[in-house]
């Protein structure tokens, strides 16, 4: 979550006229980093994982799991208990949005040295240990992206129970007590409500087992007029038939993943590894899809992004193109008057960076703001980077301090990070902080949280290594983002993996080489991963491995990368299921189990028993 402001948010009719002076400084300050920092290069790859776990209170007798909203007070005992501790990579710990979330980091970053990246599993379980060790007997804490009962209305979900109600989010189904108390965090699930005129609306299709009723009504929705007469949504009609309807940001941020950050030799290796893992990004979630059930519903998908991207979007009416655009409606961009904007604010990537891109693939209809785009290219920057930054810049600011309104643009990036780290697209280009040692960095943020160290583990090693291999070969995985964008549906459909086929280069080429004849095909991920047999698609893994072949590794660490390389090979093939049919295997083959798409309170606890069964 990175470091919280302190001070006093503003609320929404409040920040809206300071909305463009944050833009303009925002701006600002991103010159001032570039002027610093662009010539930066020499920087080794140093990465890190960021690992989310929810605390869940298990009661044994009762056979409840529920969510432990104790965040702060075991925040305060790890922080303390962490300080005291020595070593190389020492972990820190982290608030998140829900109160019953932590996340956790290495504390400093790992190298590409083999011995780091052999560290990385024993790192992950080391955190784990520490943080159960700081907790209640009866708490464990999980890596699970999504809590299966979040939101349901027939039994308490979190311990203390509350009753679901409150003036941040007025959710039908959550009480703003799960929130993070930081003020920054009720703030933004405030103003991202009142920003779009309603609350946010997600809807995600159910899974009709033998015994679903067809059409589907939940019948556990109440007219929302009893509740909120005031709300312009105050009916049933938000809820769509068929689906697994969720209203609040709780409902998105409150889930858990997998990211890793990586820092490049210089600016211009940045941009060329951005754009590189963005076709990758896709497939990535698929192989990890871990969040087959929503507010107590076995949902038709295996994947959380599109529940986080609802959660989140506070696009007008007229920006999502649902009404009329009107002349006098609050916009993201007064200057501009209102227009419409194709994705929520927590979506897949629209504009590849690199220089050599090939402009068909950068086929988007980007919305940029122009004015912040011509002030970058009046100050010399390339085009492809200004109108990167003009397109994050067409969102409002949603969490204004009055106490860092007035800030020096040459000390500070708050402004300019204000709008960055509130636009959660699949990968993030990140410049080095003002007065630190770190440098241009990518994110790369698809993946799901896996039930296991080894499983996190290996993804994380595995996407470093994706990442040395296509900088070592040099590789050109362009494609058209469209395509990218029809991946990350399909990626998120229940099985995917034997289900669905990805659009891919069909000749994974040299950058170098533009005179080879390639194009744009389907793949399974099998092919995808395992390659096709063919030089022009050699797949990830034999990718992989044939970068590890040029370190020369000693034959006991090349098995244990292998191990990990491997699993996450077989994950993408289908040798090896995914946590998500893992999950529905387990509730179809319960006993309680009613073929209904239901998930009980023993159905969830046995669920999340027999996944840390240490927890028993």
């Amino acid at each position: 979550m990175g470091l919280l402001s302190l001070g006093t948010p503003l609320d929404w009719d409040d920040a809206v006229p300071l909305a463009e002076h944050v833009r303009e400084h925002g701006i600002e300050q991103f010159l001032s980093l570039w002027r610093k920092f662009r010539d930066r290069s020499g920087d080794p790859l140093l990465w890190g994982d960021e690992l989310e776990y929810m605390i869940v209170a298990l009661d044994r007798e009762q056979h409840t799991a529920r969510l432990s909203l104790r965040q702060g007070e075991i925040l305060n005992v790890l922080q303390e208990s962490t300080q005291k501790s020595t070593g190389p990579h020492r972990p820190t710990f982290h608030p998140e949005y829900g109160r019953y979330m932590i996340e956790s980091t290495p504390g400093t970053p790992f190298s590409d040295v083999p011995s780091d990246l052999l560290s990385v599993e024993e790192n992950m379980r080391a955190r784990r240990t520490i943080a159960r060790r700081h907790l209640k007997e009866n708490e464990v804490p999980m890596t699970i992206t999504s809590f299966p009962r979040l939101g349901v209305r027939d039994a308490p979900f979190t311990d203390p129970p509350f009753e679901a109600k409150g003036p941040a989010s007025r959710s039908l189904f959550l009480p703003d007590d799960l929130i993070n108390t930081h003020v920054r965090f009720p703030t933004l699930t405030a103003n991202i409500r009142k920003r779009r005129g309603s609350k946010v609306r997600i809807n995600v299709p159910i899974y009709r087992d033998t015994n679903t009723p067809q059409p589907f009504v939940d019948p556990t929705i109440p007219y929302e007029r009893d509740l909120f007469p005031e709300d312009a949504e105050a009916k049933l009609g938000a809820a769509l038939p068929d689906h697994i309807y969720m209203d609040a940001m709780g409902f998105g941020m409150g889930c858990c993943c997998l990211q890793v950050t990586m820092q490049a030799y210089s600016v211009n290796e940045a941009r060329k590894l951005y754009d590189q893992l963005i076709p990758v990004t896709p497939l990535l979630l698929a192989a990890s899809a871990a969040s087959p059930i929503y507010r107590g519903y076995l949902a038709d998908v295996d994947c959380r992004w599109n529940v986080i991207s609802g959660a989140v979007d506070d696009r007008t009416n007229a920006e999502r193109g649902e009404a009329p655009c009107k002349p006098d409606e609050p916009t993201h961009n007064s200057r501009t008057g209102p227009r419409r904007l194709r994705k929520s604010r927590y979506d897949s990537v629209d504009s590849y960076l690199y220089p050599r891109v090939h402009s068909k693939d950068n086929d988007m209809d980007l919305e940029i703001d122009e004015k912040v785009r011509d002030r970058l290219l009046a100050e010399g920057i390339d085009r492809l980077l200004a109108e990167h930054i003009a397109h994050l810049f067409v969102r409002d600011p949603l969490v204004i301090f009055s106490e860092r309104v007035d800030q020096d643009d040459e000390e500070s990036n708050d402004h300019f990070e204000n709008l960055q780290s509130t636009n959660w697209q699949t990968m993030r280009f990140k410049p080095p902080p003002p007065g630190s040692r770190i440098g241009w960095r990518v994110e790369f943020r698809p993946m799901e949280i896996q039930l296991t160290d080894f499983e996190n583990a290996a993804f994380s090693v595995f996407i470093v290594l994706l990442s040395r291999a296509v900088l070592h070969f040099d590789l050109d995985l362009y494609m058209p983002l469209s395509q990218v964008d029809v991946n990350m549906q399909r990626a998120q459909l229940r099985d995917a993996i034997h289900t669905q086929k990805f659009f891919f280069c069909d000749t994974w080429t040299s950058l170098e080489d533009a005179h080879t004849p390639r194009g744009v095909r389907e793949f399974t991920l099998a092919e995808l991963f395992r390659g096709t047999g063919s030089d022009a698609l050699p797949g990830f893994v034999p990718l992989v491995h044939r970068f590890l072949d040029t370190l020369h590794l000693d034959a006991a660490v090349r098995s244990r990368l292998n191990d990990y390389v491997d699993f996450v090979g077989e994950r993408a093939d289908g040798t090896l299921i995914t946590a998500a049919t893992w999950i529905r295997q387990f509730v179809d083959r319960h006993p309680a189990y009613k073929h209904d798409s239901v998930i009980s309170e023993e159905l969830n606890y046995d669920v999340r028993a027999h996944t840390h069964p240490a927890a028993l």
